[in-house]
């Protein structure tokens, strides 16, 4: 149920989710703070195995949704978990008004997770302003759409003409078209990406691709090359 993948965080994948007539696969990420409380990013549907599998680790403080499109299961873990501390990122607020948040997501980590993850919102994109984390025990860059990656296999028909005009096919995980040509205020994302190429980064997490083991921060620079330069 629950994968290790480093120092005090699990990774977790839910079900297939359906966006816009495409199927995405779900994953969520659990890190036990130095306190040994819980941070529960992007949170999954929430399932009795699952629940069983967190509540065994520690006791759940923050729950986080890293940005807009992130948001579907966010019921479910504010009904199992009431006394936990929900963040919104840029514009779900006015999204999801049926669901009452306890604090905003910003450019500084609070207090309660200062000490173990650091965080920038990228901005200037008109599809989202996502919230990218960076784990300093596993040494990982945590990004949730920002970039993709899925097998050709994956998608059929007219979908994976799509996807392959959108770079979510491509050799490696990359940053989808939709996003790069949506980036309006470039300035203000080149601003955030060198905050997280700052981070000495081993390992990167994404939310639709399989995960980076080994070297991120190199991987990472590839990705953002058509952005940086």
């Amino acid at each position: 149920m629950l994968k290790s993948f480093g120092d005090d965080i699990w990774l977790a994948d839910g079900p297939i989710a359906g966006v816009a007539g495409f199927d995405y696969p779900t994953r969520m990420a659990i890190i036990r703070l130095s306190g040994g409380t819980l941070f529960i990013w992007s949170p999954v549907a929430l399932t009795h195995q699952l629940r069983t599998a967190v509540d065994a680790l520690g006791e759940v403080r923050y729950v986080i949704a890293p940005n807009s499109l992130h948001h579907l299961a966010l019921g479910d873990w504010r009904r199992a978990y009431p006394d936990a501390k929900l963040y919104a990122p840029p514009g779900l607020r006015a999204k999801r008004k049926d669901i009452t948040f306890d604090a905003d997501l910003t450019d500084a980590p609070p207090a309660e997770w200062r000490e173990d993850i650091d965080q920038v919102l990228v901005r200037g994109n008109m599809i989202t302003t996502e919230v990218v984390f960076f784990h300093h025990n596993s040494g990982s860059a945590i990004f949730t759409d920002l970039i993709q990656h899925f097998s050709p296999n994956w998608f059929h028909g007219w979908r994976a003409v799509v996807a392959k005009l959108d770079r979510m096919t491509e050799s490696e995980p990359a940053v989808p078209n939709k996003f790069r040509n949506t980036f309006l205020n470039r300035r203000a994302a080149r601003a955030a990406l060198k905050r997280v190429l700052a981070w000495p980064t081993r390992k990167v997490l994404m939310a639709h691709a399989a995960p980076i083991h080994d070297d991120g921060h190199t991987f990472l620079v590839r990705a953002f090359r058509w952005l940086m330069t």
